[in-house]
């Protein structure tokens, strides 16, 4: 993914209520919209840097169970 794209959809999401984050998540995930996966990539990277290593095990916790 290009520096250009990261930026634009940090851009794009800055200052979103958490309602409004709540919305485009759903929104990519309901309509499986190739152009909003990306998105969810930069949304989750943004996840993962600002959370604790407790927060990362839950995470890969849920996706491993997820993913069974």
């Amino acid at each position: 993914m290009s520096l250009n794209l990261r930026n634009a959809i940090i851009h794009n999401v800055s200052g979103n209520s958490q309602e409004e984050l709540k919305a485009t998540i759903v929104d990519a995930i309901q309509n499986g919209e190739e152009k909003m996966l990306p998105g969810l990539g930069v949304l989750f990277e943004v996840i993962w840097q600002n959370s604790s290593d407790q927060d990362k095990t839950e995470m890969l916790q849920t996706l491993e169970t997820g993913l069974k």
